[in-house]
């Protein structure tokens, strides 16, 4: 159960709207554990197998990578495929999405290093993973994520990003003007990549996220098998004893219980969820401004409660 949710500032500089638990937050990279969580369910219903080569999703792409990637590749961040920044073209006053991304890398034919043998976070790797779910399932990303997630969950306001989609109570992004100290909306309009499904592009609230997290602790939609694969170790984080990646999740065994944790940083959004899955134990902060560490904040707020848990390791540290 909830035992402490609040809301602080506002979701809004003009409009002076105040921020609360309802308020609908860009949670960027947080999306991945539910893309993870998408190819999981496909799975658990026959229609794929993390295991095979993502040649048979994308017969199109450079054979030299993708017979040797593979879809658990993706998930992991061991694909070793190449980062697409650099090389998507998209029309002015356009957004990038996923299409677009594969369509930068579809033909390249080097890889960072041999897939399975190293970890790079990678959010051109996520981006195929969504466009995997919507070819297998015959749904947009966004559609896919509503019938299978949200409804069910009744996360009633959460959504996908894109150009036509009303957002329910959204927050806005702001970026903080180094020089002036004005703060600076950042978001869909001034990043080109705000869009892309797969690697962040979900709108959700607090409250609706904690639906989210329950359904995991209580495997109402995945099965308890996959909700623990998700959220152990499955691929090692070089120089991190006892730390790796999961599926969609960062995870710390070096102690028992262990713990997980993603954050998430698009445009001006900042967002961190921290979970004890065995304590049923969840921390989870959605804020509307980047200059704001809030990966200071959790860590605060675990040492109040938890003060024997080891300090986090940032993230940063776990992708550099």
């Amino acid at each position: 159960k909830t035992i402490f949710s609040n809301g602080y500032g506002i979701a809004n500089i003009i409009t002076k709207t105040k921020l609360t638990p309802a308020t609908n937050f860009n949670i960027a990279s947080i999306t991945k554990q539910f893309t993870a969580a998408g190819i999981l369910y496909l799975q658990e219903k026959g229609f794929l197998d993390i295991n095979r080569p993502i040649s048979q999703y994308f017969p199109d792409m450079n054979k030299h990578v993708s017979e040797k990637v593979t879809l658990k590749h993706l998930l992991t961040h061991s694909s070793g495929i190449i980062d697409h920044y650099d090389f998507v073209k998209v029309e002015k006053g356009k957004h990038g999405y996923a299409r677009q991304v594969y369509d930068a890398i579809k033909d390249k034919d080097s890889l960072y290093f041999t897939p399975g043998s190293s970890l790079r976070y990678s959010n051109t790797a996520y981006c195929l993973a969504g466009l995997i779910i919507e070819k297998i399932s015959g749904k947009t990303y966004n559609a896919f994520m509503h019938q299978t997630f949200f409804s069910p969950l009744k996360m009633k306001h959460s959504t996908v990003w894109n150009e036509n989609e009303k957002i329910y109570k959204a927050a806005t992004g702001y970026d903080r003007d180094s020089a002036t100290g004005q703060f600076i909306k950042s978001q869909a309009e001034e990043h080109v990549f705000f869009s892309t499904e797969g690697d962040g592009a979900i709108y959700t609230s607090v409250n609706d996220y904690v639906k989210w997290l329950n359904s995991l602790q209580q495997a109402s939609i995945l099965n308890k098998e996959d909700i623990s694969l998700a959220r152990s170790i499955q691929n090692k984080i070089p120089r991190h004893n006892g730390m790796g990646y999961g599926y969609g999740w960062f995870v710390n065994n070096r102690q028992q219980p262990a713990y997980i944790y993603h954050s998430g940083g698009n445009g001006g959004f900042r967002t961190y969820s921290f979970s004890i899955p065995a304590l049923d134990y969840l921390v989870v902060i959605f804020a509307n401004r980047s200059d704001i560490n809030i990966e200071n904040i959790v860590m605060q707020i675990n040492q109040i409660l938890f003060p024997k848990l080891p300090a986090l390791v940032p993230i940063e540290q776990l992708t550099s």
